[in-house]
């Protein structure tokens, strides 16, 4: 009995283990640049927007159009009698028919419309420039999410880990405990409040693991993929990882002023507000040609018969220029001038805006990371000196000349000092990748082609 038990649970151990699916952090990046619809959609919208530089090239060439036609009318009388000076005379029933045929083609230029289809090509190639700046940025934008999704996901599998551990050290105390109150070493209340510790302790673990489903289900479905299948995340530091510990804060990190000029001078989202600024000034061209007069030039060739054979008997040419000046237009020239003047105004406003917000993300961002490794310091001499203490005070205990209570608090500072240079060790490698997403320098084409 016991060795069918047992083949059933290595099958059930195999099926398992065929069921997860393994996730680091590389392929997560690849797959939310793949999958993500917001992306999806941007990438359909610079079509779009690339496809309105054709039209504008369209606005220099002449329309061409042609048409064709055919009339046939026929006349049936009945005939009758025509009183001419008294005189009667019979009209006998008659029958007409006639058939006409034309055609034209012609073609239409406009000479000059005050410089609105100029300004339409440069807006034009504006806006596809600007769009695929955003583009780009938004990419950086996804890779950076993916990071920070996947790193909480490590963070709380870490601190699962931790809180297994504590559990069994107090189930292995509460053992303990409990053989040195029979022996009547202990009293009962170091008993009850070691039991206490370790339901204190399956409760931290209950919770720890209900963080870490939720971390994976957040990162999965930010994936655009299915929360309910079962994923394992590569929990060790890679070697990038360790070389960003082991750098700390590099050479390049000293000057906050050299950092905000070279996001200036990288950031695309900052490129595309000064395009988007073009833009606009191209908008106000736009709208003020609406003021100066218009030429225009057309050609037509027309032809026309009665008969069909003879459809290019008959020809007509025709050349004209046409000047339109606009004298009075109900104020809509001048409403959008004001408008496309506004625009630009509050272009204006928003890339000045985003210059000040740069800044701000960059000096908060190395100062956290300055805080961060200070923290991460801090933090690896904290897990040593916790867990020196541990030691001494169980051994303390074990001679009769400590307390338990002294144990426990030496355990549950061991367990928070591990917790915490968890936290503190992604959180430098996060905030590394934070700054460099602000910077504007942080790589998402290595992910495009994988």
């Amino acid at each position: 009995m016991r060795t069918i038990l047992s083949i059933i649970c290595a099958l059930m151990l195999v099926t398992t283990s065929q069921a997860q699916k393994s996730l680091n952090l590389d392929e997560a990046i690849t797959i939310a640049l793949h999958k993500n619809t917001l992306l999806q959609k941007s990438v359909n919208n610079l079509d779009v927007t690339e496809s309105s530089i054709r039209a504008a090239y369209g606005n220099f060439m002449p329309t061409l159009s042609a048409g064709a036609g055919w009339n046939w009318n026929r006349s049936e009388d009945a005939g009758g009698t025509i009183n001419i000076g008294g005189t009667v005379i019979p009209v006998p029933p008659s029958t007409t028919e006639s058939r006409n045929y034309n055609g034209n083609v012609t073609a239409r230029l406009t000479l000059f419309d005050g410089l609105s289809n100029f300004a339409t090509l440069s807006q034009s190639k504006n806006n596809v420039e600007a769009a695929r700046l955003d583009l780009q940025r938004l990419k950086q934008d996804i890779v950076f999410q993916t990071i920070t999704f996947y790193y909480n996901v490590i963070i709380a599998k870490q601190i699962l880990g931790v809180r297994e551990d504590d559990l069994k050290w107090n189930q292995r105390n509460l053992e303990t405990v409990t053989e040195s109150n029979k022996l009547g070493a202990v009293t009962l209340a170091d008993v009850y409040a070691q039991q206490v510790k370790t339901g204190n302790s399956e409760l931290a673990l209950i919770q720890a693991s209900n963080n870490y489903e939720t971390a994976k289900s957040n990162l999965l479905n930010y994936l655009a993929l299915d929360v309910l299948e079962n994923y394992i995340f590569q929990g060790e530091l890679t070697s990038e990882e360790k070389k960003t510990l082991n750098e700390k804060l590099g050479l390049d990190y000293k000057n906050i002023s050299e950092l905000v000029n070279k996001a200036l001078t990288v950031r695309t989202d900052f490129q595309s507000a000064q395009i988007k600024l073009e833009s606009a000034n191209n908008g106000i061209t736009i709208a003020r040609s609406g003021h100066l007069p218009t030429l225009t030039n057309s050609i037509s060739y027309n032809v026309r018969a009665n008969i069909i054979d003879k459809y290019f008997d008959s020809r007509t040419y025709v050349v004209s220029l046409s000047l339109n000046i606009p004298l009075f237009s109900g104020f809509r020239v001048s409403n959008n001038v004001q408008f496309a003047e506004v625009n630009v105004e509050n272009k204006v406003i928003e890339l000045s805006d985003l210059e000040r917000s740069i800044k701000l993300q960059i000096q908060k961002t190395y100062l956290d990371l300055q805080a961060a490794d200070k923290s991460l310091q801090v933090n690896t001499k904290n897990v040593i000196a916790a867990e020196e203490t541990r030691k001494i005070e169980q051994e303390r205990y074990s001679l009769g000349s400590g307390t338990l209570l002294n144990v426990l608090i030496a355990n549950s500072d061991y367990t928070n000092a591990r917790s915490n240079f968890i936290t503190a060790q992604f959180e430098f490698i996060r905030l590394s990748k934070q700054l460099e997403y602000y910077l504007g320098v942080l790589n998402f084409k290595k992910y495009e082609n994988e």
